[in-house]
C-alpha cells in the first residue's frame, strides 16, 4: 500500500516511465514490487491493467538474499473509477491509490480531492486553498 512505501524504499528511483496518458486519471494504484532489472518494463502478473513504473538509477542495491530491485509499478483493476465511473469507487479511492499528478521518481504521492472522487470542500474553497488537480 502506498502509505507504507517510506521514501527510503524509492530514493533510488531515477524516473517514472508511464504507459498510459495519467492525465486523465483520478487515481492510480502503485505497489513496491520485486523485480529482476534495475529498469525496463517489468512483467504484470495482476488483473486490470499496468499504466506505469519505476526505473531504478545505476545506485540501487539490489537484495543480497534474492539478487531482485524493489521497483514501483502503478496499476488500476478493472473495477477502478477510470473504467467503472458509477462502481465500487465513485467516492474515495482504494488504500495504494494516489493521485498520479502528485508522483514524481523518489516522491510518493499523495491522494487529493480528485484522486477521492469528489470536489474541494466548502471549508477549503473558502480558505482558497486548493491541492494538486
Amino acid at each position: 500500500m502506498s502509505a507504507l512505501i517510506g521514501e527510503d524504499e524509492i530514493s533510488a528511483e531515477a524516473g517514472l516511465v508511464w504507459l498510459e496518458d495519467v492525465s486523465v486519471l483520478d487515481y492510480v494504484r502503485q505497489s513496491l514490487d520485486r523485480l529482476p532489472t534495475r529498469k525496463g518494463r517489468p512483467a504484470y502478473h495482476r488483473d486490470g491493467r499496468m499504466v506505469g513504473y519505476a526505473v531504478l538509477g545505476p545506485q540501487a542495491k539490489s537484495s543480497r538474499s534474492s539478487g531482485t530491485f524493489r521497483r514501483r509499478v502503478f496499476w488500476l483493476l478493472p473495477h477502478d473509477r477510470d473504467s467503472d465511473p458509477e462502481g465500487l469507487y465513485a467516492t474515495g479511492a482504494p488504500a495504494e491509490a494516489v493521485d498520479p499528478r502528485t508522483l514524481t521518481a523518489g516522491t510518493k504521492g499523495y491522494k487529493t480531492e480528485r484522486s477521492e472522487g469528489g470536489p474541494p470542500s466548502t471549508a477549503m474553497r473558502e480558505l482558497g486553498i486548493t491541492l494538486p488537480l
